[in-house]
């Protein structure tokens, strides 16, 4: 009983009466295992300043006689099972600064006397079962630091005067019941770490102000009614760790910013305008999923399912698992994927899921949301107990392509982190609440309880209607629960299987022989289309159609630009707004009617090969968008005029930039890079490799990356450029034969001399470009690589850096980008990493170690045939190779960049004026 302890405490402490007993250690009741109720006789203590019975089996009310304790400063009570209401007497504690009755069973409205605590500096309510609002008293709370109301019962609004308290810098408030209610007033509110105002009905407007608290490092707004646009001020919180707006109405278009440097940031489910720049569902850990307007049913859009390739009757998951069978031999696919707080997982078929939030306060692996059960669970088909995917806040699993019509699902748990020992573990409980197609099936659900233990399976079966091929099912915790035992960060739904069964007939296959007539048709229109398409490849191909007919497919590609708007903007093509000359003719620099300032890309009229590139490079453009691709605005095609309007790029190219020796121009035009700046560049290339790579709908190898083809704007934000060479990566071909083309010193050896091309390709042509950003050496060559493996095997590659640096810069960093540069250009295409991996090396999220087991790695095979390599570096006059196929040592596109490196002088000296 409590009361025995309470006695070995005073012995332990030395008590005497009418002495102060000895600092009170917290720790000597907090879990241990303690039960009953709180005795009177702890008030007999007059100079205790702690109690904390945090994590016992503590029962019955909770005594008045406590305020009789004049010297308490905290009192921590939470992780028990108290009842009935705050006694109104705690208003009278004098110094109080702590109290925290977190995960009981309180009950009733907080007591108006707690008003009077002006001396609270954290006060935590979560997980009871109050009544009423949220008091408007608790802006007399000026001092205090840290608010959690999370699933405490008590409805909105939020009262205004929460503005009054100042000092907080952690205010966490969810899942309040009542109507709708505007942002409250925070702006006073400077010190804030932690924001959460989750399902609070909070309705209107994100305020700008948010984007003015500097310091916060959480913030969670998901599951509101905020509408309008995202306000540009939010650019503030780019250092913020994780911020959530899932589950809103939030409209208008997505901040470049955050395909950028966006961060794990959630805009799952909500009203953006849908645009070509944010075309994945997930991009790195931005979270997108369904965050277009229009995507409230159906297929969402960012899956880029025009249609399905075939109905689906059931479905069958392991959460969290492996691929196993049932008893009765169904199949249940894989749920490996290891998650994330900003996450979505799509398996390329016809179901994914999408996660939201991070574990809080957590003292676990907070990546771990996958949980494996080392006990083994009897009854029917304990394999798939074995795992079980969970989410500290929204899990949504989503499948596609489903037969419309009535289906059964059947959700499968089991309780298999917590206790039921008759320790204070057994005072753990999960709570969350499940919605089926929008619908809420279950509340407050909990898996122990209804299981009657845990390590016990149960399962539970609805019914849902698909009306629009697709089937949602979400996991939500509305801050009920313990979140801390049996330690802390334990919390939120979890879920070790879901199975779909229709509630009608599949149809199936005929066994006549015969062929139905929808079949017949199918095949019908199949062949038809098959052979339109053969038609289409022959004519781009220019066998059946005339030697002009490019031209005339150029016409065809009108854009919004007439020739009078261009001839406008660059005053008719003077010389004096002329950046520069290249294979495709000149480029000038021109101001739209509206002030917009473009860069005009004119096509020579003696380049054939020019007019396919050109018309390539409007459909690549076109297609793709994203903030580290230059931006196309148009083209202008008008007589023999054939022009590409882009977006105007202030400071020229990568390559004028670091081989400033090369261009003509005064030295105050030239660029000085420092460290941060030349690791930023090489960041944003990778993610635009990334981006063609992995996250756009097309999988797009460019070809020729190099320096020159790597633009930067006002703020050297790097934006690919030139996809006049850019081939389609189809993803059942684990490579493309091909007609090569590029330039020399950037192009992979197996590109090179064998027309073998992937997307490693671009990943070689990278790391050549790294290591240019690093050393400023130009074309990396060869002999270069050689040399520097051996400073590698010296300890000495810092030599390689460009002294312009100077002394003072992150040598980490730039020792990271040099091994990876020597990583990316390795001779064998196997070896080198994919870009996603790259981005996530140069960003600090993972380290070179899973590439360094062999010590040459950075060379592979590159010393086996070093008069192969130097051919393919060599740009020197009249060199070419044997191989099949035509060889372009540099094409009209790859030589005519955007901003060629051959400047116009005039141009540049009068750019400042």
């Amino acid at each position: 009983m409590i009361f025995s302890k309470i006695v070995a405490l005073i012995c332990l402490a030395g008590f005497v009466s009418g002495q102060p007993i000895l600092p009170a250690d917290e720790e000597i009741l907090k879990a241990q295992n303690l039960s009953g109720s709180v005795p009177r006789e702890i008030v007999r203590l007059p100079f205790l300043r702690e109690i904390s019975l945090l994590g016992n089996c503590v029962t019955g009310p909770i005594p008045r006689a406590l305020a009789n304790i004049s010297t308490l400063a905290n009192l921590t009570l939470d992780y028990n099972q108290l009842s009935g209401t705050i006694p109104p007497e705690f208003g009278n504690f004098p110094r109080i600064e702590k109290l925290v009755f977190t995960s009981n069973n309180l009950t009733g409205e907080l007591p108006a006397n707690l008003a009077r605590l002006s001396t609270l500096r954290d006060f935590r309510i979560g997980d009871n079962d109050f009544r009423g609002s949220i008091p408007n008293f608790i802006q007399n709370w000026t001092n205090i630091e840290k608010l959690i109301i999370q699933g405490s019962g008590l409805s909105g609004p939020i009262p205004a005067g929460i503005a009054s308290l100042t000092r907080l810098t952690d205010l966490r408030i969810s899942d309040l019941s009542g109507s709708d209610s505007a942002f409250p007033r925070l702006s006073n509110i400077t010190k804030l770490k932690t924001l959460i105002l989750r399902s609070c009905n909070i309705a209107g407007q994100l305020p700008s102000y948010i984007g003015e608290m500097a310091g916060l490092k959480i913030l969670d707004l998901s599951f509101n009614k905020l509408s309008g646009p995202i306000p540009h001020s939010i650019v503030g919180l780019s250092e913020t760790d994780y911020i959530y707006l899932t589950g809103n109405s939030l409209s208008g278009p997505l901040p470049d910013w955050m395909l950028i440097d966006g961060e794990s940031m959630d805009l799952s489910y909500n009203n953006l305008t849908s645009t070509d720049s944010a075309p994945s569902c997930q991009t790195r850990t931005l979270n997108l999923f369904a965050s277009s307007k229009g995507n409230s049913s159906g297929i969402v859009s960012c899956l880029r399912i025009s249609r399905c390739e075939r109905e689906y009757y059931s479905l069958h998951i392991n959460c969290g698992g492996r691929q196993v069978a049932d008893d009765k031999g169904v199949i249940y696919e894989d749920d490996a994927d290891s998650g994330g707080s900003s996450h979505f997982f799509w398996n390329r078929r016809n179901w994914g899921y999408s996660n939201t939030g991070h574990f809080m306060d957590e003292n676990r692996d907070s990546d771990s949301f996958i949980l494996q059960n080392s006990s083994v669970i009897s009854g029917d088909n304990p394999h798939l107990y074995a795992d079980a995917r969970l989410s500290p806040l929204s899990l949504t699993y989503y499948g596609v392509c489903f037969r419309n019509g009535n289906y059964t699902v059947n959700l499968h748990f089991a309780e298999i982190i917590l206790t039921n020992d008759q320790t204070y573990y057994s005072v753990g409980r999960r709570l969350f609440d499940v919605y089926i197609q929008g619908k809420l099936v279950l509340k407050d659900f909990n898996i122990e309880r209804e299981a009657s233990g845990v390590n016990r399976p149960i399962r539970r079966n609805f019914t849902a209607v698909v009306t629009d091929s697709s089937l949602d099912i979400r996991f939500y915790w509305a801050g009920k629960g313990t979140n801390g035992i049996p330690f802390r960060g334990v919390y939120g739904p979890l879920i070790s299987a879901i199975s779909v069964e229709p509630n009608y007939a599949p149809p199936v296959e005929k066994g006549d022989g015969r062929i139905s007539t929808g079949a017949v048709v199918g095949i019908v229109l199949g062949v038809a289309f098959t052979f339109l398409l053969v038609l289409v490849v022959l004519w781009w191909k220019g066998c059946l159609r005339p030697k002009d007919g490019v031209h005339n497919d150029l016409k065809g590609l009108e854009g919004s630009f007439s020739l009078k708007q261009i001839k406008s903007a660059t005053n008719n093509f003077d010389p004096v707004n002329k950046i520069g000359e290249g294979g495709f003719g000149p480029v000038y620099k021109g101001t739209l009617f509206d002030g917009t300032v473009i860069a005009v890309k004119q096509l020579s009229a003696k380049s054939n090969q020019g007019n396919r590139e050109f018309v390539n490079e409007i459909g690549m453009i076109t297609a793709l968008q994203h903030p580290h691709l230059v931006k196309l605005h148009g083209c202008c095609i008008e007589g023999n005029q054939l022009l590409l309007i882009y977006e105007y790029m202030e400071n020229n190219s990568l390559a004028r930039a670091l081989f400033e020796k090369m261009f003509v121009g005064p030295e105050e035009h030239q660029l000085h890079l420092d460290w941060p700046t030349r690791h930023k560049i090489c960041i944003g290339i990778a993610r635009g490799l990334a981006y063609l790579h992995e996250e756009s709908r097309l999988k797009i190898v460019h070809r020729d990356i190099k320096a020159t083809n790597v633009l930067l704007d006002k703020n050297l934000v790097p934006k690919i450029s030139d996809f006049g060479l850019a081939k389609l990566d189809e993803e059942d071909n684990t490579h493309i034969s091909t007609r090569i083309a590029g330039t020399y010193g950037y192009m992979a050896p197996e590109y090179a001399m064998r027309g073998h091309l992937t997307d490693k390709a671009d990943v070689y042509s990278f790391g050549v470009v790294l290591l240019e950003v690093d050393t400023s050496t130009r074309r990396i060559p060869f002999i270069f690589l050689t040399g520097a493996n051996t400073l590698k095997m010296e300890g000495n590659l810092m030599k390689l850096v460009d002294p312009r640096i100077g002394s003072k810069f992150n040598e980490e960093e730039a020792m990271t980008t040099i091994h990876l540069g020597l990583l990316c250009t390795n001779a064998v295409a196997a070896e080198r990493p994919n870009m996603s991996a790259v981005v996530s090396i140069l960003e600090g999220k993972s380290g070179l170690q899973e590439f360094l087991s062999d010590p040459n790695f950075s060379t592979g095979q590159l010393n086996k045939n070093p008069k192969e390599m130097e051919a393919i570096n060599d740009d020197g006059p009249g060199k070419s190779l044997l191989m099949d196929g035509p060889w372009t040592a540099s094409s009209a596109a790859s030589t005519a960049d955007l901003y060629p490196i051959t400047l116009d002088s005039k141009y540049w000296e009068k750019r400042d004026q």
